[in-house]
């Protein structure tokens, strides 16, 4: 399937012919500037376009949610970042908003509500469950995957702070894949070392990396796929595996990517 042959509808071009879409995808700012988590948008959007949902994206109206100000420190800056959401997306009436970031729907779930957001925020990871729960979406066999070793690695926000962690384990089943743990892993899993805006600032004196540490932690389960669920996490992982010189052995892919694939999407 092209890009180009991709619906992608926003929410402007919906209001303008009198619809409203079932979900809002928030893309994010990975989502759409990041090139490597670009793909993970386009897999995720193949996958809402092949099972019939009906769902827009805000386009140029969408701001970053304001989460690595607040986690700096810039209270003064969150707010304004948020406020100016709010008013885009009360605006379109949102109801429902589909996210494949944890930070961005940490903070639109927890965050937005104080400021007057109420929305019934749902992580892409959750979502996909459902979907497959719902049987629209049928992964043969697990395709590529069957068999195939894929250790998952729980993001802090997904995970500790919000208490996700069945839903993206339950897709990677649907795979058919032999998922093994990590050493550390659900409520004792490490840090990727991104979260708490230490992505955008220089690491602190010590003797390894935080995503070295858990990249080796990975590599140890003999994995061939580390299953991500955050722009953040799949960044440092990516760097921890070009780092011990495995990028041509072992892969760090999206759940929606697993999918798409697996759906030959």
């Amino acid at each position: 399937m092209e890009n180009t042959n991709l619906n992608i509808p926003t929410m402007a071009e919906m209001a303008a012919n009198g619809q409203q879409p079932e979900v809002l995808f928030w893309v994010g700012c990975a989502g759409s500037f990041d090139d490597r988590y670009k793909r993970v948008t386009m897999a995720f959007i193949k996958i809402l376009n092949a099972t019939n949902t009906s769902f827009a994206v805000l386009g140029p109206e969408e701001s970053c949610t304001g989460d690595p100000a607040k986690r700096a420190g810039n209270e003064f800056l969150f707010q304004m970042q948020a406020v100016q959401n709010i008013e885009t997306l009360n605006g379109y009436q949102v109801k429902k908003i589909v996210t494949a970031c944890p930070h961005c729907f940490n903070t639109i779930k927890n965050e937005y509500p104080a400021l007057g957001g109420n929305y019934e925020v749902v992580h892409h990871s959750t979502f996909l469950q459902e979907l497959i729960d719902k049987g629209k979406i049928k992964l043969k066999d697990g395709g590529e995957f069957k068999g195939k070793k894929i250790t998952y690695h729980d993001s802090c926000y997904l995970g500790r702070a919000n208490d996700i962690y069945e839903a993206p384990r339950k897709v990677l089943e649907a795979l058919d894949a032999d998922l093994v743990e990590m050493k550390n892993c659900k409520k004792n899993g490490l840090c990727c070392g991104a979260g708490g805006a230490q992505m955008f600032k220089d690491a602190e004196k010590g003797n390894k990396e935080i995503n070295i540490k858990r990249t080796e932690e990975a590599l140890a389960t003999g994995a061939k796929v580390v299953a991500a669920a955050c722009p953040f996490c799949m960044t440092m992982m990516s760097d921890g595996i070009k780092n011990k010189e495995k990028e041509q052995d072992v892969k760090v892919l999206d759940l929606a990517e697993l999918v798409a694939i697996g759906n030959k999407l």
